[in-house]
């Protein structure tokens, strides 16, 4: 999975569960202050993220694939996708186009059925789960995105990525208690992992968690000045 991008992404992304599959997951997610560093994992002149999972692919089939992303033709990569897949539904490769396809599209409900398929018939990816966890929150099911990741801890081992979107999804939820031991799961995994370390801040200003709150602001101040104001904004105050 990491081969087409890997020496393109920072050393601190190396613990997730793929570069591509973690950059991917961050351009679906259409939140802030996450989406706002999605161009910065996906550096100018890196191979597509899509074609980064599909390795076993033809090759005629990858160019054409390449073609339509390159072009934004979401439409006609969606259709791409599921003419192969009236031939093989059993192809967790072409379910992933697929529901790819519909993100960007914005048809989410549609998405989460792609990659409802793909989960099913690749339970140890982790990028189906992490997938299909982003498009039920697109659309608007952060409890069903929250019970899908929990899920997927049930199969395999969490990671730093995965750990993330639990976060997010509670903190959609306004749990904010579930919402920071998720971060510290995705901390502990990778600690130099910024959007994390926001969100911890987040959750445990919104719990007045005072120490909680100055580490993250600690360590965002050197990993990311920029989430680093953004959270300054919403420090605790004395209740």
């Amino acid at each position: 999975m990491e081969r087409l991008i890997l020496t393109r992404l920072p050393r601190a992304l190396m613990h997730l569960f793929g570069c591509a599959a973690f950059a991917l997951v961050l351009v679906l997610a259409g939140c802030t202050p996450q989406s706002m560093l999605a161009s910065a994992l996906i550096p100018e002149g890196t191979a597509s993220i899509l074609l980064g999972h599909l390795q076993g692919m033809e090759e005629a089939n990858l160019k054409h694939v390449a073609a339509l992303e390159a072009r934004k033709d979401w439409d006609g990569l969606a259709k791409f996708a599921e003419d192969n897949l009236s031939r093989d539904k059993n192809s967790a490769d072409w379910w992933f186009v697929a529901g790819y396809a519909h993100s960007q599209a914005g048809r989410h409900p549609r998405a989460v059925e792609c990659y409802s398929e793909m989960v099913r018939l690749a339970p140890d990816d982790m990028l189906g789960w992490g997938s299909l966890a982003q498009a039920y929150r697109d659309s608007k099911q952060p409890l069903r995105a929250a019970q899908t990741l929990n899920n997927a801890h049930n199969v395999r081992a969490g990671t730093s990525a995965t750990y993330f979107l639990l976060g997010e999804s509670y903190a959609d939820l306004n749990r904010d208690l579930p919402a920071a031991a998720a971060y510290r799961e995705s901390l502990k995994l990778n600690d130099e992992f910024a959007q994390a370390w926001f969100g911890l801040g987040r959750a445990s200003a919104r719990l007045n968690r005072v120490n909680d709150y100055e580490s993250a602001m600690k360590a965002l101040n050197k990993l990311n000045p920029v989430l680093a104001k953004e959270l300054a904004e919403l420090r605790p105050g004395p209740r």
